[in-house]
């Protein structure tokens, strides 16, 4: 049996959490390798709705979890969000969760730097989700982050806010923001301590066990390739790495160990935030996939701006990723669609391009070079069989296969859990 590594290959709302729900019943361990709680995964489960942004999806499955070193971790939102699932009848234990002991913090200097920094660049702004996310990796990266471990050290916790608030102080005396109080942000952590200390371990040792026994484990990414912090649209990306090689690092286990690589891609396209996107639509057809698709953020209720498949990107973001197959997701959103646009190709200047250049002012000016496809009035709402699509559906799909050069494993035809096609079983490699 293989372990699997889930990630986006667009930019993130490509219908993960029903995918990693729908693994984690094969899986035995489900671990999540980067981002933090600006990462949001809607489950259905029967008739219950689960909303997630922290913890990895495994927890209402009741399969072990893991929160890896790769992610930064606002310790007020963990406790928030195990109260919130506890209150709908999971109970989320340090036998159930395991949280890395190296995570970095997020703190509420870091959120105050996130907003502070988005209002003063007016139009330059990224659209962060203001969480804080991107200035704790600032500070993971800086060596100057308070770590879950430091919680259980006053002294070395002391130590570290005051490296901290050196950096700190500076910034928010230029972004007009209060001074920070250390001791009190000190006592508010060594407040919590005892909350979040019980589920803090050496993740990579718990992880090495679980390799060495053979057990299927689901490597959960957050957010889209197109929003890594190194192949995304620099600068209108996350703080992280979100392609699949991260997940060896996040978690803390070998590269062998990731096993199966599954992209998961949306039907379509859509993006939360600033930033190029070659395929948008400001017509009525945006307007219907966004209703018909709900396309509004997990996390932070954002309207997503729509637009039509882009292979090009795709096929990009899964060779990065080395992706050994996708999950297609919400094909049921085109339903009822006359035509459908395929972008295949960008027009920039005289030039005809294979894929999204690095610079910012190119991937701006793109143009997508379409491909038309003959759409569908049947339903594929619930479809479990090739036998249950429309004919014209069914060559949708393998057109996409063939631009995006990779498989679609697995097909999900309405946010239900059961309701998908199954080609290919990615535990069994």
């Amino acid at each position: 049996m293989a372990n699997v590594a889930v990630i986006g290959a667009q930019w993130g709302d490509e219908g993960k959490g029903k995918v990693v729900d729908w693994l984690s019943n094969r899986a035995e361990v489900v671990v999540r390798f980067q981002g933090g709680h600006n990462a949001g995964h809607t489950l259905v489960v029967g008739d219950r709705v689960y909303k997630l942004s922290l913890l990895p999806s495994g927890v209402v499955q009741g399969k072990r979890s893991v929160i890896g070193s790769g992610v930064v971790v606002d310790p007020w939102a963990l406790l928030d969000e195990i109260a919130r699932v506890g209150a709908q009848g999971v109970a989320v234990t340090p036998d159930l969760l395991t949280l890395a002991d190296n995570a970095s913090l997020i703190l509420p200097l870091h959120r105050d730097l996130d907003g502070a920094r988005e209002a003063q660049a007016g139009a330059g702004r990224i659209g962060t989700t203001g969480r804080g996310i991107g200035p704790a990796y600032e500070d993971k990266v800086g060596r100057r982050a308070v770590r879950v471990a430091d919680l259980a050290d006053p002294q070395a916790l002391e130590a570290r806010i005051t490296r901290l608030l050196a950096h700190h102080g500076a910034l928010r005396r230029g972004l007009d923001l209060p001074e920070v109080d250390g001791e009190a942000l000190k006592r508010d952590l060594l407040e919590l301590a005892p909350k979040v200390l019980p589920f803090a371990r050496p993740a990579w040792r718990v992880l090495q066990a679980d390799v060495r026994a053979g057990r299927r484990i689901l490597f959960e990414g957050a957010q889209g390739t197109l929003l890594d912090v190194d192949h995304g649209t620099y600068p209108y990306v996350t703080s992280s790495n979100t392609v699949a090689g991260q997940a060896a690092a996040g978690a803390g286990v070998g590269p062998e160990a990731v096993g199966f690589v599954l992209g998961i891609v949306k039907a379509y396209t859509t993006r939360v935030g600033e930033g190029p996107f070659p395929t948008e639509l400001f017509d009525e057809n945006g307007r219907r996939l966004g209703e018909r698709g709900r396309e509004f953020g997990t996390v932070t209720g954002r309207q997503r701006r729509c637009g039509w498949f882009d292979a090009v990107l795709v096929r990009q973001a899964l060779a990065i990723s080395g992706a050994h197959g996708v999950a297609l997701t919400k094909l049921d959103v085109l339903d009822g669609f006359e035509r459908l646009m395929v972008c295949t190709g960008y027009r920039l200047g005289p030039d005809l391009l294979d894929h999204l250049p690095a610079g910012m002012s190119a991937q701006a000016a793109v143009e997508p070079v379409y491909e038309v496809l003959e759409g569908w009035g049947e339903s594929t709402a619930g479809g479990r069989s090739w036998r249950d699509l429309p004919a014209a559906a069914v060559k949708y799909v393998r057109r996409l296969e063939e631009l995006i050069e990779a498989p679609v494993v697995i097909l999900s035809t309405s946010p239900e859990r059961d309701d998908v096609i199954l080609v290919r079983d990615p535990f069994q490699g």
